[in-house]
């Protein structure tokens, strides 16, 4: 049976495969360019778990405690080595992408200091977290108070804006590398670079935070490289490889890495506890095929881009543009547009294809949300994956796919469902 074969038998029609092919062959150039930066990252990773001696006794479980753990600890320092920072926490105790956040922030922040967010409003959860919408344990409850400057017209950043926002009490500015639920631009390492070194030429003790989630492995440098004192991220993205059952990751300045290790466990503990669980293996090798599962989910981007642009779609970012993160936001226009888009994916999942995404209430977001994820790891981003709240302008928001060719299938199926329905026309 021939692929064509294989996929009518998922649902997928010859009009809307032919019209995926057509657009791939544009895309060669692009895909070179994406395995290129792969290789190097690749490299990167293999170069510090060598450094850093790994061996098969890395990989034993402890549980209690975790006192003497040495796999968790060098996990760290390869963790260190590839971000290039003095030191790093990689743990399964961090549960999300948010509580790593919380984590980094609560840890140092402290009550009458002030937080900074010069890229605008931040993304739905973290909003709950520094108590821009109330809530219990918030930042906002220990007085932590909260600036904020709005990006201009077409996403750049207002640094007159930031000038006037950055006051004696600032102490951490947080800057979020991906767009979130919104439809402006994901930021580049060389953007983040520049506002980094505008912030600390205004005020140079104050601490930068990037949120690298969605973001890592993208280019063959990370904020870290220039500049930023923290980088957070999560493990069930792109570092994780699609392997990490759980965890997050803090990577920084030893001084604010410490803070995170002792407000994660406890004052005068720090990383010295945190047992392993068993998970190491799966953390070092998902991060050792981070590179190449993160090179995937960025063409399948790129893909998606140009597959609905060419049908007058509105994406951020646009079929040809740069890419600095691996979601790809594509204007729908309504409710059932999202719904059916999100239907193809899920209808592409290994794991529960036969089930239908439909909007609902979800913890930490003001508008209901529509999810399609069949994937192996509960919520995890890096798989294939497709979600948007449900507000004007009705944007999806496409990530993931642990090998390109799932990507590939997903989106077309994601076409083949609006087709079907009467929400697209070839």
């Amino acid at each position: 049976m021939n692929l064509l074969g294989i996929y009518e038998q998922m649902g997928l029609g010859k009009q809307v495969y032919e019209r995926g092919e057509a657009v791939l062959e544009r895309l060669a150039d692009r895909f070179r360019a994406i395995d290129r930066t792969a290789e190097a990252n690749q490299a990167k990773v293999l170069l510090a778990m060598q450094k850093n001696r790994i061996g098969a006794n890395h990989f034993a479980a402890t549980t209690g405690y975790g006192y003497d753990d040495d796999g968790r600890e060098r996990l760290e320092k390869v963790y260190a080595d590839v971000f290039h920072t003095e030191a790093a926490l990689v743990r399964p105790q961090i549960t999300c992408g948010t509580h790593a956040l919380t984590v980094a922030l609560s840890a140092n922040l402290l009550p009458g200091d002030e937080l900074l967010s010069p890229v605008g409003l931040p993304y739905d959860t973290l909003q709950e977290v520094i108590g821009i919408r109330p809530s219990p344990c918030s930042l906002a409850e220990y007085g932590v108070s909260y600036r904020q400057a709005g990006l201009r017209p077409g996403g750049t950043f207002d640094y007159e804006a930031i000038r006037a926002a950055i006051t004696p009490k600032t102490k951490l500015v947080t800057i979020q590398r991906s767009k979130g639920y919104a439809t402006r631009p994901s930021f580049s390492v060389g953007q983040i670079g520049e506002l980094i070194d505008f912030c600390k030429r205004v005020k140079p003790d104050v601490i930068c935070m990037v949120d690298n989630c969605y973001g890592e492995f993208v280019d063959v440098v990370e904020p870290s490289d220039v500049g930023a004192d923290m980088v957070v991220g999560s493990l069930i993205k792109n570092p994780g490889g699609g392997l990490a059952p759980i965890g997050g990751y803090i990577c920084g300045t030893k001084t604010c890495v410490d803070r995170c290790a002792y407000r994660l466990s406890a004052p005068g503990l720090g990383q010295e506890v945190g047992a392993n669980l068993g998970l190491l293996p799966a953390f070092y090798q998902g991060f050792f095929l981070a590179p190449a599962v993160t090179a995937g989910a960025l063409k399948g981007a790129i893909f998606a881009a140009n597959l609905y642009e060419g049908l007058g779609f509105r994406c951020i970012p646009g079929g040809s543009e740069a890419r600095s993160d691996i979601i790809q936001a594509v204007e729908l226009g309504s409710e059932a547009a999202m719904c059916a888009f999100c239907a193809g994916i899920q209808a592409a999942a290994p794991v529960d294809s036969f089930a239908a995404p439909v909007p609902g209430d979800m913890p930490g977001y003001d508008s209901q949300v529509i999810m399609a994820a069949g994937t192996f790891v509960q919520g995890s981003s890096i798989e294939l994956s497709a979600d948007g709240p449900i507000r004007p302008p009705y944007a999806v928001y496409f990530q993931g796919g642990l090998t390109w060719h799932h990507a590939k299938l997903g989106i077309l199926l994601s076409l083949q469902k609006m087709v079907d329905r009467g929400l697209a026309e070839l």
